[in-house]
C-alpha cells in the first residue's frame, strides 16, 4: 500500500512538472504559474485565494511587471496578434465560451498547453487541442517585448518586439 501511494504521489508531481516546468523550467513565469496551480475559481477573484480567468492572467502578469485589465475582452485588445502555430510561452490565448465574444483567457505555456482559471476546476493546465477549446478558440496575443520575454523565461526571444 505504501509503495502504491508513493508511486501515485510521484506520478502526480510529474504531471505538474511536465505541464509547465519542462517548457521554461525555473523561470519567473513558471514560478508564478506553478504557485497558482490548484487555486479555486472565484468570480472576480484576483489572488491565490481564488481567480477568475482574467484575474489569473492579470495576477501572473503583474508578478512579472506587466499591468493587464481585469476583463478578458479588454486583454484581447492589447498586444500583437499571434498565429496559433507561432505561440510562445507567455502569449495570451482567448476563447468564446459564452457565445457572445471573448469570454475566457489563459496563458500559453508551450507544448500545446495553456494555464487558466477554469470555472469548474480552478487553475489548471489544459491542452489547446481539447475539443472544447478547439471549438471556442478565437486567437492569441503577444503582450511581452523581446526583453521582457527573455527576462521572465530565461529564453532568447526570436520574435518581433511588442512593447
Amino acid at each position: 500500500m505504501k509503495k502504491r501511494l508513493t508511486v501515485a504521489a510521484v506520478s502526480f508531481a510529474l504531471l505538474f512538472t511536465i505541464g509547465t516546468g519542462s517548457v521554461f523550467a525555473d523561470s519567473k513565469l513558471d514560478t508564478v504559474i506553478d504557485g497558482a496551480l490548484g487555486s479555486d475559481y472565484v468570480s472576480g477573484g484576483t489572488t491565490t485565494a481564488g481567480f477568475d480567468c482574467s484575474g489569473f492572467t492579470m495576477y501572473v502578469f503583474s508578478k512579472i511587471g506587466i499591468k493587464l485589465p481585469h476583463q478578458s475582452g479588454s486583454q484581447y485588445k492589447m498586444g500583437t496578434a499571434v498565429e496559433k502555430s507561432e505561440l510562445i510561452a507567455g502569449d495570451l490565448v482567448f476563447f468564446n465560451t459564452s457565445g457572445k465574444g471573448i469570454s475566457h483567457v489563459g496563458i500559453y505555456v508551450g507544448d500545446g498547453k495553456f494555464a487558466h482559471a477554469s470555472s469548474s476546476k480552478g487553475v489548471v493546465i489544459s491542452k489547446l487541442s481539447d475539443k472544447y477549446y478547439v471549438e471556442r478558440y478565437v486567437g492569441a496575443k503577444r503582450i511581452m517585448s523581446n526583453d521582457k520575454y527573455e527576462d521572465v523565461t530565461g529564453e532568447v526571444a526570436e520574435h518581433d518586439d511588442v512593447q
